[in-house]
């Protein structure tokens, strides 16, 4: 894995949460908010969950205090509040994968987990684990929209890949 695998990743990323989010709007509030058989219990649920993740990983890769004190921590109540907030992850997410270069990516992440235990992990897998940790989560809140009006949206790797040139 070098930095224009995770690079592509970055983009990847903002592009398939771009796409979910367009679909997500098109929900009625109630769809919306409807109880799920989901581990977080609904689409908002599962949105900000994801959004929870990033936050607490991108503060560990930056080395800064993220704030979140639970997994299930609801940052935004409000789908606009939460889109805005995800748009805005998505570029920091993006800009710090662009500032990484080959010996950064083949160093290890040093940081304390939730629980305040001291870990390691070759930052390589951190970042492999970050970005599939979203594309598990957004794969949830795609099976959740298959049971709305709404049509979920194609987010298969694949497809990007085919628009990304870069």
């Amino acid at each position: 894995m070098n930095s224009s695998y995770f690079h592509r990743f970055g983009r990847y990323n903002a592009w398939a949460n771009r796409r979910l989010y367009e679909a997500c709007a098109a929900l009625n509030p109630t769809d919306y908010r409807a109880p799920r058989p989901s581990f977080f219990g609904s689409i908002h649920a599962t949105l900000n969950h994801i959004l929870v993740g990033d936050r607490v990983w991108m503060g560990r890769l930056e080395g800064a205090p993220s704030g979140i004190e639970r997994l299930d921590q609801v940052l935004y109540d409000e789908f606009s509040d939460l889109r805005a907030a995800r748009e805005s992850e998505d570029a920091r997410i993006l800009g710090f994968v662009s500032g990484l270069g080959e010996e950064a990516i083949a160093g290890t992440l040093r940081y304390r987990n939730m629980a305040g235990e001291a870990q390691e992990t070759p930052l390589a897998w951190t970042l492999a684990h970050f970005f599939n940790h979203q594309t598990h989560h957004r794969g949830q809140v795609h099976g959740m929209l298959s049971g709305t009006p709404v049509a979920p949206p194609p987010l298969d790797l694949i497809y990007f890949l085919r628009q990304d040139r870069d």
